[in-house]
């Protein structure tokens, strides 16, 4: 079957969130043009590396002599986004991610395709069964501004879960934590 493309080239928001407390929460990067709504939902380690790379990006642009697509050093003030999430229907679990450039609209570019079961256990699958699977993927592409707006946004969405223990650094959960430090 056909890819089935969730395609938004100037969208109104691009945003990543969470559903669900500290310890259990859901991560969604949910995109809005319009009355349309997407929901993928994403691993939190995929939602902090997304924001990282996409900082990288702007940061060597900026670097290019003049400055030519206008990458602001910071989040514009009239693009910050603290708002929950729209209500969530989630179109697919994210596997594989990509992320580039495109110098002509002057855009990030943000792929999304779906965790595919396939992709556990490919020997029990024959060709046959893997192309009549319905695929999809999410296709975003957002300006500068929005992006930088977006990369500070998901840091910190990703920077509010459960608290690190100051001795391990593993999370520490609201009922308690037991710390295992390595003998010395």
């Amino acid at each position: 079957m056909p890819t089935r493309v969730h395609e938004f080239d100037w969208p109104d928001r691009a945003v990543v969130g969470t559903i669900g407390p500290p310890g259990a929460r859901t991560f969604y990067l949910q995109v809005r043009a319009g009355a349309r709504v997407v929901s993928v939902a994403l691993e939190k380690q995929q939602s902090a590396q997304l924001a990282e790379k996409i900082d990288e990006i702007l940061d060597h642009l900026i670097t290019v002599e003049g400055n030519p697509f206008s990458v602001p050093t910071g989040t514009p003030p009239e693009l910050v986004d603290n708002d929950e999430l729209e209500p969530v229907q989630e179109d697919f679990r994210t596997g594989v991610m990509s992320l580039g450039w495109d110098p002509t609209t002057a855009q990030v570019v943000i792929e999304a395709h779906p965790l595919m079961e396939g992709d556990v256990d490919e020997d029990n699958e024959s060709p046959d069964e893997d192309s009549a699977q319905e695929t999809e993927m999410l296709l975003v592409r957002i300006p500068v501004g929005t992006a930088r707006a977006f990369a500070k946004r998901t840091l910190e969405v990703v920077g509010a879960g459960r608290p690190a223990c100051p001795l391990c650094g593993y999370p520490m959960d609201a009922d308690g934590h037991t710390c295992t430090l390595p003998e010395g």
